[in-house]
């Protein structure tokens, strides 16, 4: 079975647009459970342990970011080299595809006006829709978990996936959808899931290189995980820009 781990990148509500952020990123990876199991768990686990002594952290970009809850030790120079080097290097050797749906939120609503979806919905529909053809023709074939966002935003998410299995998305039938992916899971950030963390870790970068902004080794990463068609394209397979 694949899994599809979700987390999120700026703020999806429309009526609030940050100059400095002015997208919203829905992205994760895909990867065989047995192969989170069995192998990703186990290595975050040991990188936890061999930087900060703990397997208890829950790696967080803005808590890394700006060293909090945590993460105070990376104040030092020393110290945060040597976890950007350990962490680089894992996330290049772990196995999984990353897929991700940016939405630049004032030419979405210039576009549609009143009539713009949710930015979280709509990048939900797109990556659906990826994650059912890479899972394929396979009863049961795939599982998605998302990060919990809390309350109303959560019925939101659960409301969304009723309807995805009910009305389907422009390019994915609803039967389709209800015969692949098993079920849709909202597991908290303190469950400390390797998958959620990593899919925590891919969306920054994205929403970073599609701004504009300076790349660093990380994206340079996620670039080579992206889910590709058969001749190697990007765009539309592992990463949808929008509005296009």
């Amino acid at each position: 079975m694949k899994i599809l781990f979700l987390d999120e990148s700026g703020d999806h509500n429309l009526s609030i647009i940050d100059p400095a952020y002015p997208l919203f990123v829905l992205g994760g990876i895909i990867v065989d459970l047995e192969y989170a199991e069995k192998v990703m768990e186990p290595a975050l686990t040991a990188f936890k342990e061999e930087i900060f002594g703990t397997a208890d952290m829950i790696l967080h970009t803005a808590d890394i970011t700006r060293n909090r809850n945590g993460f105070e030790c990376l104040k030092d120079v020393a110290v945060r080299s040597r976890f950007y080097d350990h962490l680089n290097r894992l996330m290049a050797e772990l196995e999984y595809k990353v897929v991700a749906c940016v939405v630049r939120k004032e030419e979405h609503l210039q576009r549609y006006g009143v009539a713009a979806l949710d930015p979280y919905m709509l990048s939900l529909d797109i990556l659906v829709e990826r994650f059912c053809m890479e899972i394929g023709n396979v009863q049961n074939g795939g599982m998605i978990i998302a990060e919990k966002r809390g309350g109303l935003l959560d019925r939101q998410m659960e409301l969304a996936w009723i309807n995805l299995k009910v009305q389907g998305t422009q390019f994915m039938q609803a039967k389709d959808i209800r015969h692949r992916i098993q079920a849709l899971h909202l597991r908290g950030k303190k469950e400390n899931i390797a998958g959620l963390q990593l899919a925590d870790l891919v969306v920054s970068p994205i929403g970073r290189k599609v701004l504009g902004k300076e790349t660093r080794e990380d994206w340079n990463i996620i670039e080579r995980k992206f889910r590709r068609s058969w001749n190697g394209r990007v765009d539309g397979y592992g990463l949808v820009v929008l509005p296009k």
